[in-house]
């Protein structure tokens, strides 16, 4: 009898798995072929200190005051090439691929932590001479640039938090189906071989509001950056301490006295707005800013309002030394 059952289980999973790799199976993209398609001109592939070769764009004129982007989980440098293309007329503007992402691909000590993610942000510092700079960071990159700016904020001349990770997570909210696939135990790493098109795109328009930038090749981006060899095995390992590091930062976490400005969707479902006040409370020198009908990607979704937001705090506080 218990021989018969575990037949028919095994069976029952033999078709599952099929289904599941005829319905979504995509293979690693080579590396060459994604520089060819992502990189441009203005991309350099930069070997930092800690043996990562990164993507990376530097832009703007180099006396100019510094800042430093940081894109969220599973995005890449390309998400701010808007606002780069507003800022970089009076500002220099560096911004990179994270370890596991985009062009830059996996970490070579596998090492996704917040900490190891802030001691790349200061070899790229490091890497391009910079003393001071400004750091800002969405989401994920939102979550390291705070963490960063715990150890390094004499570095810092200003910080800026767009829809940043790191606040006390809300239990009650709903996450776009390719990050929820990302907690489930087994099915996590089939996602290593398994990425339907269909899901990346669930995911990007469950987590945007205004929604006119997802478009084919947005969809793509996502879809073949996070097939470059070792980025979604570098994802799994990602989310496997993510939960227990923002528990860790949302307790631990000092107040800094750095200046920095809040921005943030009204309606994102990914961290809700309510982390603002969280954020505020941990950062006294601080403004927000709060946009109506706008999810996860400010710099995206209200793109020439958010950048102007920048451009006017910077001058204000005389964010230029």
């Amino acid at each position: 009898m218990f021989g018969k059952m575990l037949k028919r289980i095994s069976l029952l999973l033999l078709i599952l798995i099929s289904t599941l790799l005829i319905w979504g199976y995509a293979g690693d993209i080579p590396a060459e072929k994604l520089r060819v398609k992502y990189a441009n001109g203005e991309s350099e592939f930069v070997t930092l200190n800690n043996g990562l070769t990164v993507h990376l764009r530097d832009e703007g004129p180099v006396d100019a005051p510094a800042i430093i982007l940081l894109h969220g989980s599973n995005a890449s440098l390309h998400t701010w090439d808007a606002w780069t293309e507003r800022l970089k007329g009076r500002y220099r503007i560096i911004r990179y691929d994270q370890a596991g992402h985009g062009l830059t691909g996996p970490h070579p000590a596998n090492c996704y932590t917040r900490e190891c993610f802030a001691r790349i942000v200061e070899a790229v510092a490091d890497n391009r001479g910079l003393d001071h700079f400004i750091l800002a960071g969405n989401s994920m990159g939102g979550g390291i640039a705070y963490h960063y700016a715990q150890d390094h904020g004499d570095r810092l001349n200003g910080l800026i938090l767009v829809d940043a990770a790191g606040a006390p997570e809300d239990k009650s909210r709903k996450l776009p189906i390719g990050f929820r696939i990302m907690t489930w135990p087994v099915i996590n790493r089939l996602s290593i071989i398994i990425t339907p098109r269909s899901v990346i795109e669930k995911s990007i328009h469950g987590s945007v509001s205004r929604s006119e930038f997802v478009d084919d090749a947005e969809v793509d981006l996502y879809w073949e950056l996070i097939r470059h060899p070792g980025n979604r095995d570098a994802t799994v390992r990602r989310f496997a301490t993510y939960a227990r590091e923002n528990a860790e930062l949302a307790t631990k976490a000092k107040q800094l006295d750095i200046p920095t400005l809040i921005l943030w969707g009204e309606e994102d479902r990914l961290i809700p707005v309510a982390a603002v006040k969280w954020c505020e409370a941990k950062l006294p020198i601080h403004e927000s800013i709060i946009y109506p009908a706008t999810g996860h990607i400010p710099m995206q979704e209200v793109t020439d309002e958010s950048a102007a937001d920048v451009d006017r705090w910077i001058v204000q506080n005389e964010l230029t030394g």
